[in-house]
């Protein structure tokens, strides 16, 4: 691997589903080595989910050896308690992190859309057929939030990546505006 050659491992923490992707960045290209989710929702005790939170993190840092970790950064919606669950998830899975010596690098989904779409109140759904127009996705992914995990490593290679040949856009007019062939409707 050279210096500007790195594999990201994102994640989109959660106390029931954890969704996960890890990509290997060479220069302007970017190769989706796994993209997942951990599934948590048969798991009652929430101290348990935790650990197997921290488990998986490890495990997937141990098989991919990952330079840098992106996360998805909690928010704030309606429901405390909700935020405080996705807070205590994301710290597990950052100290996971820090426990190989894993640099971390957060960002807000607001962030995260706005890198990936050119909006930062996009759906899941938009980001996620963003990143399949973007990337070469093998497979539909189980879970949107496997898609998002992938949105936050694409997200962080794209901040501080010279060599990046992805064109961000102001938005989804933009995009289609240098991609006609890409419309939904065949370009009508």
């Amino acid at each position: 691997m050279t210096e500007q050659d790195r594999i990201i491992l994102g994640i989109d923490p959660g106390t029931t589903i954890m969704g996960y992707s890890l990509i290997e960045c060479q220069k302007d290209e970017i190769e989706i080595l796994t993209l997942g989710v951990l599934r948590l929702s048969m798991i009652a005790n929430q101290p348990l989910k935790l650990k197997r939170i921290f488990e998986g993190t490890l495990s997937l840092i141990d098989e991919y050896k990952p330079d840098e970790l992106a996360i998805e950064a909690p928010f704030y919606g309606k429901n405390v308690q909700s935020m405080l669950k996705l807070g205590r998830a994301q710290g597990v899975a950052i100290a996971a992190a820090l426990y190989r010596n894993i640099p971390i690098f957060e960002y807000s989904p607001k962030k995260i859309k706005q890198s990936v779409t050119g909006n930062g109140n996009a759906s899941k759904q938009q980001v996620a057929a963003m990143l399949g127009r973007l990337l070469t996705i093998a497979e539909t992914p189980e879970s949107l939030d496997a898609t998002d995990a992938l949105a936050a490593a694409v997200c962080h290679y794209l901040q501080d990546n010279p060599y990046s040949e992805i064109k961000k856009y102001t938005g989804w007019k933009a995009f289609l505006h240098d991609n006609p062939d890409r419309r939904e409707d065949g370009g009508m």
